[in-house]
């Protein structure tokens, strides 16, 4: 493999040589500063500030030329687009072709100007990267949070590049223009499916694509999964778990997350008709659907903080407790008991896993598979909430053996408690339940951390590199921060040993990202789970209907969450993208109201789909923002930061289904219009407390 460096001095373009990134200076400096600690004569917090300042100088270099560029680029347009208009009224051919290939040659400008971004962008990454090994820091936690998240960064313009892709438009939009000089012209805005690219136009999209979504949509996947990714191993720890890595013990636990989300889904269509069966009302389905949600409030602790010691007993418990709580749930239709139909659930609910699921990525995965394995999470979960509903649908049969009543409610209890025995059986074979000594490879390691705008954000020395660094330099403000920071950090490293302390934890902006996680997941449980009362009443749908609708609006997740990863938030910041989905959000509640004119299919199912749509990918940049912000003592204990978000999720689709219930006491035909009031108004308020918070959102 040719080393970066060499790579880098081969590619460059003569002309911009001395505005590349200096990495042969900045691996020069990596190998002084380990010099220097090697003879006790370095300081830890003098290499953070010196290093930080070093590639801010860099950066600043690499974007000014950039800004210069393109500047020059659009002159250079703005000049040829004089001509443009009077080339094409003369309709002279060999004038269009001219014109034509001045917009390639600056098209032909533009990659190389796309290919110079690439190289510096690599270079960046790289140089992060082997300063986190040299030292075994997180590092590049810090320097990316602080740097790319602040309004004025630079270092957003090597990742995002918006001025670019304003020159891509103009160069798109006026070749297309010239394809056809008749006349004709075919515009790209109007008629893209007609237009015909370029070969430069096709270039420039592919390049720009290689550097906008090298990682975007994996990345996006894995933060949805809410792993803080501060939660980070040194280089010696993450060794350790790469040796210990056991393949099918983690999909054992994405099959866990998979079935877990099948089970909570698959009763959805049919839980109204079982209420009824049983002799309750149809809106008893809100306490039936919500009881494994009361559940799940408290099974998330106590599997959270048995995860601290094993992770296959719990994953062994889970697997029981599920198998029985859906062998009560399928019983209860030939015992007639509303009672053991609601154990069956609690049951389920106290089967609840996820906790377990989160922390086994967390601590078992290694490091380079770590975001593969938050995406496998997070899909698997997506899956599981599609497949829940379709299984309903390939129920509608009736038939008994042996006194035991198999039709469309008592079939999903039957076939989950099936699955859940296999997958029993499969976890006592397979599973291997990982070796928990890795701090005795580093008995004194802990986080240290580095104070930048009043956060702490984890460095990771070891315990002697810390002791035996002695300051240098004390002549200005951000020496004080450094130390401060090494005060506070020596304490702060300890996880919290209460949900109070967390909640203490949490800044005003991270308390408005848990309400805002809170109020997506009450307006996404009333949609769903009133779904099956709904268009009953409305346009008299079957159990199957209403399953094939929930299964469609599963499928959603994914495909919304691949344009989102890959191009949304290429262009827009995350903060804008998640006020504009909260504003969907509250248009979609908005649509579904039924006033006025005579509710219609049309209606319903836009109105869902927009209010869905608009919540996962709330959810998804809610989520990854959280997991960069959260605090670094949240990310690991029983009370870590998932839990947080684990516990206002359920509470949500908790007090929703007791809402779908209390209502169904002043009549079906109220139900729609008094259940999406509280949606609409929790809404309005995050929206408002977003706008409150907003410039204090990465």
């Amino acid at each position: 493999m040719v080393a970066f460096g060499k790579k880098l001095k081969e590619n460059q373009i003569a002309e911009w040589r001395e505005y590349y990134i200096n990495y042969k200076l900045l691996k020069k400096k990596l190998n002084r500063y380990t010099r220097q600690l090697e003879d006790e004569a370095g300081n830890h917090q003098y290499v953070l500030r010196d290093f930080s300042i070093l590639l801010d100088i860099q950066i600043e270099k690499i974007v000014m030329f950039l800004i210069q560029q393109q500047g020059l680029l659009a002159s250079r347009l703005l000049n040829i687009g004089e001509h443009h208009d009077v080339v094409l009224h003369q309709l002279d051919g060999y004038k269009i072709s001219e014109l034509q290939e001045a917009y390639r040659e600056v098209g032909q400008d533009l990659l190389k100007l796309l290919f110079f971004v690439d190289m510096n962008a690599t270079g960046l990454r790289k140089i992060l990267k082997k300063f986190d090994k040299r030292f075994g820091s997180r590092f590049t936690d810090y320097y990316v949070k602080t740097r790319a998240n602040h309004p004025y960064s630079q270092l957003r313009q090597v990742f995002k590049h918006v001025g670019i892709g304003a020159v891509v438009g103009a160069i798109s939009r006026n070749l297309a223009d010239l394809q056809d000089h008749e006349g004709n012209y075919i515009s790209i805005y109007d008629q893209p499916s007609l237009s015909h690219p370029d070969p430069v136009v096709e270039s420039i999209k592919a390049a720009v694509n290689k550097l906008s979504n090298s990682t975007g949509y994996l990345e996006y996947l894995g933060k949805h999964a809410f792993i803080i990714q501060r939660d980070l191993p040194s280089s010696s720890e993450d060794s350790f778990i790469e040796e210990n890595y056991h393949f099918m013990s983690l999909l054992l636990n994405l099959v866990n997350t998979f079935l877990y989300m099948v089970n909570t889904y698959i009763i959805v269509p049919t839980a109204d008709n079982y209420s009824l069966s049983v002799g309750a009302a149809a809106t008893v389905c809100g306490v039936i659907i919500g009881s494994m949600a009361v559940a799940q409030v408290f099974s998330s602790v106590y599997f959270s903080a048995w995860s601290n010691r094993s992770y296959f007993r719990p994953l062994l418990f889970s697997s029981i407790v599920l198998l029985v709580g859906n062998t009560l749930y399928a019983l209860a239709y030939d015992m007639n008991s509303i009672s053991v139909l609601l154990i069956g659930r609690l049951f389920c609910g106290f089967g609840s896993a996820r906790a377990v699921n989160r922390r086994y990525i967390s601590d078992c995965v290694p490091l380079k598979l770590r975001m593969q394995a938050s995406a496998g999470f997070v899909s698997a979960s997506a899956l599981g909430m599609a497949c829940g509903p379709a299984l309903a649908c390939l129920f509608q049969t009736n038939f008994t053996i042996f006194n035991l009543t198999f039709n469309q409610d008592t079939l999903p209890g039957w076939v989950m408690a099936f699955l859940w025995l296999v997958y029993l059986l499969w976890l006592w074979i397979s599973f291997r339940e990982p070796y928990r000594e890795t701090k005795e490879l580093v008995p004194q390691q802990f986080n240290s951390g580095l104070l930048v705008n009043g956060h702490a954000v984890e460095i990771g020395f070891t315990q002697p590199f810390l002791l035996k660094a002695e300051p240098e330099h004390q002549n200005d403000d951000s020496d004080q921060e450094f130390e401060d920071c090494d005060e506070d950090s020596k304490g702060s490293h300890q996880p919290v040993t209460s949900i109070v302390s967390a909640f203490r934890l949490l800044t005003p902006s991270v308390k408005v990202q848990l309400f805002i996680y809170f109020m997506l997941k009450y307006a996404m449980e009333i949609l769903l789970a009133e779904s099956s009362i709904i268009t009953g009443q409305y346009f008299i749908w079957s159990t199957s209907s209403v399953a094939i609708f929930l299964a469609c609006l599963g499928l959603t997740v994914l495909p919304v969450n691949v344009i989102v990863g890959n191009y949304i938030s290429n262009i827009f910041e995350e903060r804008q993208i998640l006020l504009a989905s909260e504003i969907m959000v509250c248009i979609g509640i908005l649509l579904s109201f039924n006033v006025l004119i005579p509710y219609s299919v049309p209606q319903y199912v836009g109105s869902a789909l927009i209010t869905f749509v608009s919540a996962e990918v709330l959810e998804g940049v809610n989520l990854s923002l959280l997991s960069r912000v959260m605090s670094s003592r949240l990310s690991r204990g029983t009370y870590n930061g998932g839990l947080l978000s684990t516990e206002a999720g359920t509470l949500a689709r908790v007090i929703a289904d007791g809402t779908i219930t209390l209502t169904g006491y002043l009549g079906e035909n109220r139900l729609l219009n008094v259940t999406l009031l509280p949606s609409l108004f929790i809404c309005i308020t995050s929206i408002v407390a977003t706008c409150f918070t907003y410039n204090s959102l990465y």
